[in-house]
């Protein structure tokens, strides 16, 4: 038998409303999503806001560890993280979201889940040919091998964001002064809550 579930008391909703975030860095394989999320979580978290960082690669190797890579198993994954973004962002916390999420409609879904000045997409744009340049994983070598099918960029689409919050040109710019950006879009929403 389990016990009635309590209602949180009445009353001063200011303090029950969620006040985190969520920052959706889209991009290509490569382009530089995961270097910025990390650099930006040790500012926000310097600055002693709760945040953390939903890398894709990551929850592709637990949350989403049974789907595939055809364009409904991605959007499929895009879905749960957008859901679990959520949940981050009711319990007041910021959350960046480093993944690639191809497809506009996907992210769209994403951002209609969180209140509109919370949502911050993030366009890390960077030349296909720098991105193979780079390939830190050796995925687009494989890709141009045939032996990865349904690769972003190579053999599936890649939709870039029609109008983002901010875009990132990561072949030519510094982490360090597109993470100062973020920060000031961050803090011009007054989302910057530090802890406690």
């Amino acid at each position: 038998m389990t016990a009635p579930a309590v209602p949180l008391p009445a009353g001063d909703e200011e303090r029950r409303r969620p006040t985190g975030a969520v920052v959706w860095i889209t991009g290509l394989s490569g382009a530089g999503k995961t270097t910025l999320a990390q650099a930006a979580e040790r500012i926000l978290f310097e600055r002693g806001c709760g945040v953390f960082v939903l890398d894709g690669d990551k929850v592709r190797h637990g949350l989403c560890a049974d789907l595939g890579f055809s364009l409904p198993e991605r959007s499929e994954n895009i879905r749960r993280i957008g859901e679990v973004a959520r949940l981050f962002y009711e319990a007041g916390q910021i959350v960046i979201v480093s993944a690639i999420s191809p497809l506009r409609a996907d992210r769209a879904r994403a951002r209609a889940l969180i209140p509109a000045p919370c949502f911050i997409e993030v366009h890390c744009r960077c030349p296909l040919a720098v991105c193979e340049a780079r390939d830190p994983k050796g995925l687009y070598r494989r890709a141009r091998a045939g032996l990865l099918p349904e690769f972003t960029g190579i053999s599936s689409p890649y939709e870039a964001p029609d109008g983002p919050e901010l875009v990132v040109d990561s072949a030519t710019t510094s982490v360090a002064g597109e993470v100062a950006r973020l920060v000031d879009v961050l803090e011009r929403r007054g989302l910057l809550t530090p802890r406690g």
